[in-house]
């Protein structure tokens, strides 16, 4: 009897243990996630299992954590690729196979668990030739402490005694049992398979003439055997087929499923001890894998450092930093360092915080722009020493507690936002600092999500593409939406669902196969270190691409207790970066880190919400908080920063009113005064919470961060007894308990929106910095903006239109001024990046650019082209550049360019040519009559259309830059509109919103009573807006919802907070074509009589006689306590047209004029 963590002494063992099984992670060949798998296990009472992924370890330590918690002996092993000779040879095989052949590995103890590291590492990264391979010679080499079985019809022993070559299949069993002495086993296998039962009779005498023991598997790839099918689908998936077509590879039996004690007693109950050793070899196996440790690398100490410990030249590293930073080392910061110095040493850490310094420093030291900190790192002072950081902790009364907590020991994560276009370099630094032996990438797994598996099971099932695409878009979008959810609320899936027997087994198939692993990629920026080599720790894997990576992802690396950290590339920094490159062209240097934190211009920009660009201040609901916030200090945008989030949003509103002075700020207790008054009484970080704990109730900072951390995650056991101790608390220190209480709940309230506000500060800092520039230096500042986003379209029509407002015109792309990137010519032009046109790409723009620096201006095609490398410099960058607008500075229209690109190159080609010729000529011979080329001609072509060019010009650029579809609609949506969607106006407070455009991106999805609704993107003259548009809307209207319709919506606001686009719900819809036949009737005009004067209302009655008509005006009039009147002018008429209307927007706005 065996007794495992978890299972009563009296559960007996099972006397069969399946030893060869795969999960989803034995990528498309496995449908099974390994839950499921121990699931299956556990209701079969077996207390012992063995997972063998193909060629990998992916899975071992998610298998190894829930196999222990289920109350299993985790047997890890892996099912690997043995090269038929040397792993290194990879020539094509005679036969047309893959040269390989199956083994099946298990780690018995550790030593074994290290060994299947090395193999499976050294399979992908030397052996790798269609599969990752391995050889004798290294199994030779790493074979102690694992236990080998022959494996499946793939295995070399099984395969000989197919072809019936005995000698080979003998020969092979004593390599393997000279190479495993002891430990090595004959599999047999029995799925009703022919080749199987051929085997088992040659093997099983093998194994009683060569006296090699037989073990008993089942290969199991899937649960139960009713998925078996859905395995097959899978596989398809796995080697690209449909799975009709009659010569893929196939399983040839629905038989790998998990069998269960009896089921494999009746096929194995002939050959002796062929189940007795699967429990022989689960008992010789006993893992025990050192989790929660932590294994950092060692930093190495400079010689002249004057410290030979990481503690020493830690402290000695800080002192120095302290000194460097404050005017005057007061008790209070020694103190505040001492303590800090004295935590990180006890933990062990201080190793941890080197190697951080070191590589923030060498970015520094190379001019790659490094962010202020993210995250808790900044509440740090020893962060802030070392210069990992640059926001005070002191100053803005930040909590080391919050970051590394005494009390809870865990490793620290200090990630660091870098340029991300210089990230790289970092990475390669730590490469070379640790060795690249000791560094890699970490990977990631992607899922067959509910669209992906749908469209996936689909091809696989040979089904019409068109209509498996119509299927998955019936699957609402969104997070955590599954197949089940979807079949809910869906009756358009439910309808496909039920169509026929083939889209029942596309639903049931898809299912089956959800959320399992479909491919691994590269972690966008996680990099992990070892204190040695990788493989003695974790095993690698290589991409098809050659991206070495990590076999373990980011979770299963920080059970192992390896140093990981987040190299983060933040686009802000870039275009900071960029932006003062720009400035300094101009001979204008700016120290950005020296900037004052109190300049008038800066906190005006904010306060009128213009923040489009401005990092994490920039969404359309952030600006309008902003202006009615009226920020004047960096603390009021660290405060907002923080707010502006879901859950603590709904207190933004009284923030507001009690910073000017419209609610009245109380406290209750006097104590919390101090800690709150920054943010006028209310809380919003979770220091403050910390802080409250520690004042009132005389919890350590310590203990404050652990009742914070509970009342976060709402740890319902944990949070009763830290209130008991916190109203105790109070108690001893002079509160009553009524008091205490009360303030608890306070606490209790807030801790779970609370934020952090050492992460909020270094943001906030970024944020202020990008004002700044944005205030200072628009025109560099937006041209740095463009750069960024050049392949967001997107973002770069959001960022013209900025442009506009900011009175900065854009000169359209030319290759005459143009450069690579966007650039400011002047304070107020910008010149288009060359970049953003499509087909051209940088090495073509570099040559250009090479040639207009020696040419100094092109004049026509010809000249243009003569000059150019044509091996960079081809057709298709020609075309794009001409159709692009980019040539038209040169002769010609776009038309007769675009024409004339082959000739042109032609002409290059042998003015090229002949050059080269003449350059023999000057040492005898003369140039002949027939090397001179006459210059070609533009060819007689009408130029392309308005419409034509504006139709390239989205195409190459993703949007209009020289005008715009809805021009011709100008007037009528002038006069119709009441808004401007790129103007951050309080869309909220409007009844009802009018805007005209062209109809982007529609999403169709289903309400909760399964009815049809939409949703699209309305491309509007100034920006663009989402509408949904619910069911009876769209049922009234949906002759107007297509792709790219014209057309007039009128609608309510609704929030718009989650990201920058506005929004609203489509209340009627009608083409433009219709609102521009109608003749307008009606003017209407919103004003706020409390903001009247009477100059204003003469001034208005002046205007309306100006511009005499016959269409009447309609007053809404309304009162700043919101109470109003309608009506209708009884003597006054107007002619509505542009002018008047225009007059009428300036001085109302947008949003309170419009026609009907």
């Amino acid at each position: 009897m065996v007794c495992w963590p978890f299972i009563s002494a009296e559960a007996m063992a099972s006397e069969f243990v399946h030893l060869h099984n795969h999960t989803d992670y034995s990528l498309l060949d496995g449908a099974q996630k390994v839950p499921t798998l121990l699931d299956t296990v556990t209701d079969l009472n077996m207390d012992a299992v063995g997972v063998t992924e193909h060629g990998n370890m992916f899975s071992a330590i998610a298998f190894y954590k829930a196999a222990k918690k289920a109350g299993v002996n985790p047997i890890i092993g892996c099912e690997a690729y043995v090269a038929q000779g040397d792993r290194f040879d990879k020539t094509p095989k005679r036969d047309g196979g893959w040269g390989n052949n199956h083994l099946v590995l298990l780690a018995q103890n550790y030593t074994g668990y290290k060994n299947l590291m090395k193999l499976t590492t050294a399979g992908y990264l030397e052996g790798f030739y269609y599969r990752p391979r391995v050889d004798k010679n290294l199994l030779k080499e790493y074979s102690e402490g694992i236990i080998c079985l022959s494996a499946c019809l793939k295995g070399e022993v099984q395969e000989y005694a197919v072809k019936d070559d005995l000698d080979g299949a003998k020969r092979t069993a004593l390599e393997y049992a000279e190479i495993f002495p002891g430990r090595f086993y004959l599999e047999l296998q029995n799925h009703s398979i022919p080749e199987e039962e051929v085997s088992r009779t040659v093997v099983s005498n093998l194994a009683q003439e060569l006296s090699i023991p037989l073990v008993a598997t089942n290969d199991c790839h899937y649960a139960l055997k009713e998925h078996w099918e859905a395995h097959d689908i899978m596989f398809c998936l796995g080697t690209g087929k449909e799975r009709n077509d009659p010569n893929r590879l196939r399983y040839a039996t629905p038989e790998f499923f998990f069998k269960s004690q009896d089921e494999m007693w009746k096929l194995f109950k002939d050959y002796p001890g062929a189940l007795e050793n699967t429990r022989l070899i689960a008992d010789s196996c006993d893992l025990e894998l050192p989790l929660g440790e932590y294994l950092l690398p060692t930093f190495p100490i400079p010689e002249d450092a004057g410290a030979t410990t990481p503690d020493d030249f830690l402290s000695h590293s800080c002192q120095q930093g302290l000194k460097n930073l404050y005017p005057s080392v007061t008790p209070e910061l020694k103190s505040r360092l001492d303590y800090e110095l004295d935590v990180i040493q006890k933990m062990d850490f201080a190793g941890y915080f080197l190697i951080v310094m070191d590589f923030v420093k060498y970015a520094k030291d190379n001019n790659i722009p490094v962010g202020p900190g993210r995250g808790s790192v900044a509440g740090s002072l020893v962060a802030y020493c070392l210069g990992i950081t640059t926001i005070d902790p002191i100053k803005y009364n930040l909590l080391f507690e919050r970051f590394l907590n005494p009390e809870r020991i865990s490793m620290p994560d200090i990630d660091i936002d870098f340029c991300y276009e210089r990230r790289s370099h970092v990475i390669d630094y730590i490469k070379e600092r640790y060795g690249e032996d000791s560094v890699t990438q970490i990977i990631t797994f992607g899922k067959l999500k509910a669209r992906q598996v749908v469209r996936d099971v689909g091809r696989v099932l040979g089904m019409n593409l068109g209509e498996v695409d119509k299927i998955a878009k019936s699957i609402p979008a969104g997070p955590g939406i599954s197949l089940d959810s979807a079949l809910e609320i869906s009756s358009d899936l439910q309808g496909h669902a039920g169509k026929d027997d083939q889209h029942k087994d596309l639903i049931n198939y898809s299912k089956t196969l959800e959320g399992m692993n479909r491919h691994v990629s590269t972690h966008a920026a996680g990099v992990v270190i070892a204190p040695g080599d990788l493989t003695d720790y974790i095993p690698l894997y290589k991409s098809p691409q050659g991206d070495i990576t990590s076999q373990y992802d980011m979770k299963d690396l920080e059970d192992l207790g390896l140093l990981k950290i987040d190299f983060l590339g933040l686009r802000n920094l870039t275009v900071i970066d960029q932006t003062i490159a720009l400035l300094k062209e101009k001979g204008i240097k700016l120290n950005i880190e020296k900037l004052p934190l109190d300049d008038e211009a800066v906190y005006k920009l904010f306060s009128k919400g213009k923040t489009v660009g401005v990092f994490q201040f920039e969404s359309a609901g952030m600006r309008e908080y902003l202006k009615k916030l009226k920020p004047t200090s960096i603390q009021d945008l660290i405060a907002m920063n923080a707010l502006y989030r879901p859950g603590p949003m709904e207190n933004i509103g009284e923030f507001i009113k009690r910073k000017h002075g419209k609610k009245k700020i109380k406290y209750i207790h006097p104590d919390l005064e101090s800690i709150l008054k920054e943010t006028y009484g209310i809380i919003v970080y979770q220091e403050q919470v910390m802080q409250i704990a520690n004042s009132i109730a005389g919890f350590s900072l310590a203990q404050a961060d652990l009742m914070r951390r509970a009342m976060g995650k709402k740890q319902k056991k944990l949070m009763e007894s830290q209130k008991e101790d916190f109203i105790k608390g109070a108690i001893d220190q002079g509160t009553d308990k009524k008091k205490a209480k009360e303030i608890y709940d306070l606490i209790e309230k807030f801790a779970q929106y609370g934020f952090n506000k050492s992460h909020s500060t270094a943001y906030a800092y970024i944020a202020y910095q990008t004002a700044y520039l944005k205030a200072h230096h628009s025109a560099e500042f937006m041209a740095a903006n463009l750069t960024s986003e050049m392949t967001n379209t997107t973002r770069v029509v959001t960022l013209l239109n900025e442009c506009q407002k900011l009175k900065i015109t854009i000169h359209p792309p030319d290759v005459n001024e143009s450069d690579i990137n966007f650039k400011a010519l002047d304070e107020k032009t910008i010149s288009f990046g060359l970049n953003a046109i499509k087909n051209v790409g940088s090495k073509a723009l570099k040559n250009i650019l090479s040639a207009k620096n020696e040419q100094k201006q092109f004049t026509t095609l010809y000249d243009f082209c003569e000059h150019l490398d044509l091996r960079l410099v081809n057709k298709k960058v020609l075309e794009s550049l001409v159709a692009a607008g980019a040539m038209d500075s040169l002769e010609g229209n776009r038309a007769q360019q675009y024409v004339a690109v082959e000739s042109a190159l032609k002409f290059a080609q042998q003015m090229q040519a002949n050059a080269d010729d003449n350059q023999f000529s000057i040492f005898g011979g003369e140039t002949s009559e027939s090397q001179i080329i006459a210059k070609p001609t533009l060819p007689d072509v009408s130029d392309w259309s308005e419409t034509e060019k504006l139709k390239r010009e989205k195409e190459l650029m993703g949007f209009y830059l020289t005008g715009h579809p809805l021009l011709e609609y100008s007037d009528i949506l002038e006069n119709y509109s009441n808004y401007d969607f790129s103007d951050a106006s309080d869309d909220t407070e409007i009844e009802q919103i009018r805007v005209g455009g062209i109809i982007r991106d529609i999403r169709h999805h289903f309400d909760k009573k399964n009815r049809q609704m939409a949703f699209f993107n309305l491309e509007c003259l100034g920006g663009s807006v989402d509408v949904l548009v619910f069911h009876e809307t769209f049922t009234n209207y949906r002759q107007f919802i297509s792709d790219d319709g014209l057309i007039f919506i009128k609608g309510r606001p609704t929030s718009r907070l989650s990201d920058d686009t506005p929004k609203m719900i489509a209340e009627s819809i009608e083409s433009l074509d219709e609102v521009q036949g109608r003749n307008p009737s009606t003017v209407n005009i919103v004003v706020e009589v409390d903001k009247m004067k009477e100059e204003d209302v003469n001034a208005l009655y002046r205007l309306t006689k100006g511009h005499a008509g016959n269409s009447p005006i309609f007053f809404h009039l309304y009162e700043d306590e919101g109470n109003g009147k309608k009506f209708y002018a009884k003597t006054v008429k107007v002619t509505p047209d542009e002018a008047f209307i225009g007059k009428l927007k300036g001085l109302y706005g947008d949003e309170n004029v419009w026609v009907e």
